[in-house]
Order: structure tokens, then C-alpha cells, then sequence
């Protein structure tokens, strides 16, 4: 029988029952550390930025910002995931049973808003787009939080009941001390795959093809009445040029979610080996996309910028900045 060295142990003075290290190349441990810390840090301070920004100033606190609200909240606590997986790159977690059950809990349960967020995102740009006219009653500052907290409350519900007995009995699944691990029933996992993944993508999918066909034929209508059109008509075709364009940002944001999540679910859905090096670049990509999103507010919305400069220069502790005019 091999002896194993107490260094290669997470736990050596527990050497019967103890996990073994994943030993890495130096190189390839610092590459991880500087990559996983790196998403981090961008991920969590852009988030933060656009977490104060939308809730101080007043100006933003519209519909559709409020779920923006919501998707930075739920990609800044990704970025604070990350963490705990900088710790777990020996393999180890020491943070004991209760904290491990929890920190896989709140990973589920940000997926799971984050496709939701999207859902809302999608249906927010379809009735803005396809039925401008009933948007400022339908859609309203109210009713997008009501269905934010729904959306949280349902996915906290769902996973605890997915995750009860991991929660109930934290790491009565663990094979070895310094293991971090749930089990869900099979069932299970075909419905948090549903509810996560699949369910979510359909909807965007649907309503976003119908928010490109309908844009595309507003597109036209405008360019064939532009030259004549009456003062109250040229401020309706902005008012269409201004949702077309807002829907095409969070067009944007929605494909960025699909191109970084998808690959991480296909190899999930195969349910089969597909070697460390793809689940390693499709697990990155994966957290990767909440750092994207805030970049893309960055680029495409100019209040987002101006917000930014506001915080960083302590302006914003000024009396009265909060109905500082952004747009």
C-alpha cells in the first residue's frame, strides 16, 4: 500500500479520513489564482458601481433599470462566489459543513435568478416594443419590483426544497473530511436544469424574435415617413428610436448570457465526461458573463458612465445629487 505524504492531505492530523490535495504546477496555480482573482475584482466593483448608481439616483429608477438592479445584485454576489472557489483550488474546503451547503445554496439559487432576470428583461423590451402605446400602464416601477421579488422569493423556494435534505443534514454526502459537495435526485436536476436553463432561454428566445421582427418593421415604417413627419411625429419616432435602441442593448446582454451559459449547461445536459480542460473554460465562461454586463453598460449606456465618474469623484455625497440629470 502507497504512503501518503501529511502534506498532500486537506486535513493531515485526520489522516484515515481526510481528502486528499489537488496538486497543481506552480504555474498552473498561479494562472488560476490570477484568473479566478481577476473575474473577481471585475466582477464585484462594476456591480457595486451600478448597484449605487440606479438605487441614489432618482432619475434612473424606472422599469427597466430596476432589473437591471436585480441582475447586478445577483452578478455582484457571483463575483463573491468566486472566492470561495479561489480557496477550493487545492481541492480542499475548510470552512466546514454548514458553510459549504450554504455557499452551493446561493449558487443555485443565482443561477436561477439570473435566468429569471433575463425572462423579465426579454418580457420588458417585448411589451415596450410591440405594444408601446399600453407600456408606461402595464410596466411600472411597482409591478417590475413585485416581479423581481417574486423572482428571487421563487427561486430561494424552489431550491430549498431541491436542496432540502443538503440543508437539513450539511455534508451527509461528503465521502472525506475537506469535501464540498450536494447530491440532488435525478428528478431533480432535470427540473433545476428546466427552471434554470431550458425554461428561460425558450422565453427569451420567443418573445426576442418577436421584439427583432417587429423592430425591423418599425425600422422601415420610420425611414419610408421620416421626411414627413410634424414636430409631435418626429418626437414619436424618437421616442420608437429610443426603445428600438434600448431593446438592443438588453438584446446584447441577453446573448451575452446565452453564449456564456450555454456551454456550461451542455455539458451538464450530456451528463458525461467531457474532459477537465472543456468543464474547466466552460465553468469560467460561465461566471464570466456577470462580469461582461456591466462592461456592456459601460459601452452602450452614457448615464451609466456619467454615474461612474459621480461616485468615483465623491460627487455624489453632495446635497441634492441624487436628482442629478444622467441622460
Amino acid at each position: 500500500m502507497q504512503a501518503v505524504d501529511e502534506n498532500e492531505l486537506c486535513f493531515p492530523t485526520l489522516f484515515n479520513s481526510s481528502c486528499r490535495k489537488t496538486n497543481h504546477p506552480p504555474s498552473i496555480s498561479m494562472l488560476i489564482y490570477f484568473t479566478l482573482s481577476s473575474i473577481s475584482v471585475l466582477t464585484i466593483i462594476p456591480n457595486v458601481l451600478l448597484v449605487i448608481a440606479i438605487i441614489h439616483f432618482r432619475k434612473l429608477h424606472s422599469p427597466t433599470n430596476f432589473l437591471l438592479l436585480s441582475l447586478a445584485v445577483s452578478d455582484f454576489l457571483v463575483g463573491f462566489l468566486i472566492s470561495f472557489q479561489i480557496m477550493l483550488m487545492d481541492g480542499c474546503w475548510y470552512l466546514g459543513d454548514i458553510m459549504c451547503a450554504m455557499y452551493l445554496f446561493l449558487d443555485y439559487v443565482i443561477t436561477s435568478v439570473s435566468g429569471g432576470t433575463m425572462v423579465l428583461i426579454s418580457v420588458d423590451r417585448y411589451v415596450a416594443v410591440c405594444n408601446p402605446l399600453y407600456y408606461p400602464s402595464k410596466v411600472t416601477a411597482g409591478k417590475s419590483k413585485m416581479c423581481i421579488l417574486l423572482c428571487w422569493a421563487s427561486a430561494v423556494v424552489f431550491h430549498s426544497l431541491l436542496l432540502k435534505n443538503n440543508l437539513q443534514n450539511p455534508g451527509r454526502y461528503k465521502s472525506c473530511y475537506g469535501e464540498c459537495v450536494v447530491v440532488v435526485e435525478y428528478i431533480g436536476e432535470i427540473l433545476d436544469l428546466f427552471f434554470s436553463f431550458i425554461g428561460p432561454i425558450t422565453v427569451i428566445i420567443v418573445l426576442y424574435s418577436r421584439v427583432f421582427v417587429v423592430a425591423v418593421s418599425q425600422a422601415r415604417s420610420m425611414r419610408s415617413r421620416v421626411a414627413a413627419v410634424t414636430l409631435h411625429g418626429s418626437v414619436r419616432v424618437k421616442a420608437k428610436k429610443s426603445e428600438m435602441k434600448a431593446a438592443m442593448i438588453l438584446g446584447v446582454v441577453v446573448v451575452v448570457f446565452f453564449l456564456c451559459t450555454c456551454p456550461y449547461y451542455c455539458v451538464a445536459l450530456m451528463a458525461q465526461d467531457t474532459g477537465v480542460s472543456t468543464s474547466s473554460v466552460a465553468f469560467l465562461l460561465f461566471y464570466f458573463n456577470s462580469t461582461l454586463n456591466p462592461l456592456i453598460y459601460a459601452l452602450f449606456y452614457p448615464w451609466f458612465r456619467k454615474s461612474v465618474k459621480i461616485i468615483l469623484t465623491l460627487q455624489i455625497l453632495k446635497p441634492g445629487s441624487c436628482d442629478t440629470n444622467l441622460m
